[in-house]
Order: C-alpha cells, then structure tokens, then sequence
C-alpha cells in the first residue's frame, strides 16, 4: 500500500515508517530537512521535502497515497500556538481533499474534547473539527496521553535541584501515560487494518499512575529513592519555563495544560472511554530509559 507519513523522524514518526517499509510498504515521509530523514531513505522511504505549512506542497504529496499519517509538528516559535495548530490541521484537511485521498490516521491527544483551556491540546481539539468536515474521508483520530518522554525535560531539574514536579498537582494526581513506541504500534496497525470508517477516535494509554508513583520509580531508577514530587504553582511553572529557555508563548500554553490535568478535566473523557487493554511500555520501563538518558545527560524537548 502507499502511505504518506509527517513527523520527519520523529518519535513516532520514525518507527512507524520503519515498521510499515519492513512489511513491504510505499512509504513518503514528510520533512522539512532532507538531513532528517537519512536513515529512512536508506531503508527505503520517499522523501517529501517541504513545510506543512505549504498547501500545494502537501497537496501534491498526498496525491494517490492510500492513507496518510498527519500530525501537527511542534513549532516553538509560534506567536499564537493554537491558531500555528489549528491551521496546519486546516492545510491538511484541505490538501486531503484535493489529494483524493480516503483514509487519515491523526495524531492527536487527550483532551483533544476539549474546545478550550488545554494549552496546545486546545488546538488539537480545532484539527480534529477540521478534519471531521471531510464528510467522505475515513478518520481515526488517536489520542495518547501525556507523553512519557515529557519527563526527560526534567533532567535538569532532577539532577541540580533534586526534585521532579509540575504545576499538575499534588502526589495523588493520577496520569493517563503513553510512550511514544506503543503509540507507533496503533498507528502501523491502523494503516495497515484501514479497519475504520467515518469519523472515530481512539484513546491510547501505556500506562495510568499518580505522580508519586513517577517521582518514585525514576528515583529509584537513578539512585535517589527518596526524589520526591513537587507540586508547583503555575506562577512557579511558569517561571521555570521561561528560565529553562521556553518562550512565553509556549510556557504559558504548558501552565494551562497543566492546570487541566490537575482538576481532572483533561483525562475525563479518556475515562469515560477507556482503552480495554494499555500499551506494553509501563512506568518501570520508562524509569530505567530515564535513567539512561539522566546518566548519559540527553534531554528531549517537552511534547
């Protein structure tokens, strides 16, 4: 089959092409910069060259694909980071159109249900309405939860400071956990099945604990056992934010992120339908690829 994939090579992106050119697949990735996609190409991936932002660019790629993979690059240097997402869902959809093409695996979040007060995922929320008005393309819309790998944006934090946290609440705070790999899996399943039709949305966990369990398990992973979790304020979170190098905008729309995990609002649908089964990659798993990137000092930028 002929696939489009964007992401370039990245978390999920990257094993997604992999896996689906192991099976024998015409796979385009979709890049910015050619240097990102090396790896893939060797292995026998297209390459589409451009910005997502360019519609004649995505519409020519999409043409004659089978099914695509949208998702909405992070982009730091946004003015507004939700009208930057909300538009690139819009590009998209309207390249779909053009294209032809009938099936689309999006990449979407928790909390995308929500219209408003979810930072970025706000502007998911926005990609996912965009893409519903292809009333003859069939759409899964996958929402994983929070991003395991968000947590390597601590490593600073952890090996000066001590402590781990976030303005999500206090130890109790139960959170809805993806890794990027399990969620690699769902897409290659869904493009290869195309068992969907209509408009569906599918919700993708690893794993479910509270933020005490985090503090604990990456501290005994790295040889603190007593790491305890902090519960920031948001004037807190955001300050650390900034300091840390995050621009306003970006800050800011974590902060509000931050505040609907804390009251619960961004995993209520998620609860109300939940997974029957949780993808392979657990806390403990994550602890131990923590501390590999704590000793090694490689820290990933926040999801």
């Amino acid at each position: 089959m002929k696939y489009v994939i964007t992401g370039s090579a990245g978390h999920i992106s990257k094993p997604a092409t992999e896996k689906l050119l192991s099976l024998g697949h015409d796979v385009t990735v979709v890049s910015r910069n050619a240097n990102s996609i090396i790896g893939l190409v060797a292995q026998g991936a297209k390459a589409a060259i451009g910005s997502v932002e360019d519609l004649d660019f995505l519409t020519n790629t999409f043409r004659d694909a089978e099914a695509v993979y949208t998702m909405v690059p992070p982009n730091f240097t946004a003015k507004n980071w939700k009208a930057y997402i909300e538009q690139i869902g819009k590009n998209y959809t309207a390249a779909i159109k053009a294209s032809g093409a009938k099936y689309v695996v999006n990449l979407s979040s928790v909390g995308a249900d929500l219209p408003d007060g979810c930072g970025p995922v706000s502007g998911l929320h926005q990609v996912e309405n965009a893409l519903n008005t292809l009333g003859d393309v069939n759409i899964k819309h996958l929402r994983p939860g929070f991003f395991y790998i968000n947590f390597l944006a601590n490593i600073n934090m952890v090996k000066f400071m001590n402590i781990i946290g976030g303005n999500y609440g206090d130890v109790n705070t139960k959170m809805i956990l993806a890794h990027p790999n399990d969620i690699a899996e769902v897409v290659v399943n869904e493009l290869t099945s195309l068992g969907f039709s209509g408009h569906t949305v599918r919700y993708i966990a690893s794993d479910e604990r509270t933020t005490g369990d985090i503090a604990k398990l990456i501290g005994q992973a790295i040889g603190k056992p007593e790491l305890p979790w902090i519960s920031f304020s948001d004037e807190q979170a955001f300050g650390g934010m900034k300091q840390a190098g995050l621009p306003e905008e970006i800050a800011k729309n974590y902060v509000e992120m931050g505040v609907s995990i804390r009251t619960g609002k961004m995993f209520e649908d998620y609860f109300k339908n939940r997974p029957a089964t949780l993808g392979k990659t657990k806390l403990e798993d994550f602890a131990s690829e923590f501390a590999n990137a704590y000793n090694n000092e490689i820290a990933a930028p926040a999801h």
